[in-house]
């Protein structure tokens, strides 16, 4: 039943984060908000709220190494297996933003981490420190998406572009609907996941860490795989890339912020070797784009990607 409940409870975060993320996607784009910015708050704090409800949980229980974990493993997830996984479709093309500032972001807060985490916990202070940097970078892409707007000539309104009186109430309704449900779904949904996931570590004998970065960092990541995906089968691959690294940027600063914020996060099983295969990861898209794939990632890179991983699961439960 325990495996049961697992399932049931990850398709209730990945359903829940697609319906919160394409309601507020709604919102925003009814609001005239840039898809830059959109891309780099909505799309990734939206694909990130599985991790966020989990280790929250987590963290209120007194799991510090599943909400750790689950951070730590998502992000190498993210990378190795997202990023490997939609460079055999299509390469994963960078935009000039991704190069000049999500990649090196990504990197920073994954340095910044280890940083915080060598003499093996989070305190508040560093948990408020980290939701700090994050309103700081919130603002900075605002910032950023306003130059794009600027930047771009202005185009007349397409003829059909407003809605009429009679549809308006049925989109704002749907778009709210979907929140207000996709929010629930993750809520009940992180409940299933973090008991079921716990019980089964127990039951095998398994530590709650590996289980963290493995099954929960997986699951947990299937809304980044689920529209990583869609992107790159749409044509769009540099869509998949951006999603990737900030949902990336938020796992670290607002998830771990916010869970360190709430309760001291102290270390144990989870380990300086499994941040530092975090922290490979940030610097092996920065690579990629560099100086192997330039300025896309690859067929070859994506396998390199993905035998990584293999590797990396492979010493976790060895």
């Amino acid at each position: 039943m325990a495996w049961l409940f697992l399932a049931i409870g990850l398709t209730l975060l990945t359903v829940g984060a697609t319906w919160l993320t394409n309601g507020s996607v709604a919102v925003a784009k009814r609001l005239r908000i840039s898809e830059y910015l959109i891309g780099m708050t909505i799309v990734a704090v939206g694909t990130s709220l599985p991790e966020l409800t989990v280790s929250t949980a987590s963290t209120i229980v007194g799991n510090a190494d599943v909400a750790i974990g689950n951070v730590v493993g998502s992000n190498i997830f993210n990378v190795f297996l997202i990023l490997g996984v939609c460079s055999l479709f299509a390469p994963v093309l960078f935009t000039r933003n991704n190069i000049r500032i999500d990649a090196p972001m990504c990197i920073v807060t994954s340095l910044l981490l280890t940083a915080l985490l060598w003499n093996g916990s989070l305190s508040r202070v560093e948990g408020i420190v980290m939701l700090l940097l994050y309103v700081g970078v919130l603002v900075f892409s605002y910032r950023v998406s306003r130059q794009e707007v600027n930047a771009e000539p202005n185009e007349p309104n397409e003829p059909n572009e407003e809605p009429t009186q009679s549809t308006a109430p049925f989109v704002w309704w749907r778009s709210l609907g979907m929140i207000v449900f996709g929010l629930g779904g993750l809520i009940y949904g992180a409940t299933l996941t973090l008991n079921s996931a716990t019980e089964i570590a127990r039951s095998l004998g398994v530590s709650e860490s590996v289980i963290a970065i493995t099954i929960l960092a997986g699951g947990t990541s299937l809304p980044e795989l689920a529209a990583s995906l869609a992107a790159v089968l749409k044509g769009h691959t540099a869509l998949a890339l951006g999603n990737v690294l900030g949902s990336n940027i938020a796992n670290i600063l607002l998830i771990l912020g916010l869970c360190s914020t709430i309760m001291p996060l102290q270390m144990s099983d989870i380990t300086m070797v499994d941040v530092a295969v975090m922290d490979a990861a940030a610097l092996a898209v920065l690579v990629s784009a560099l100086v192997v794939g330039h300025r896309r990632i690859t067929w070859g890179e994506g396998l390199v990607y993905l035998a990584t991983y293999a590797v990396y699961i492979w010493y976790l439960v060895k």
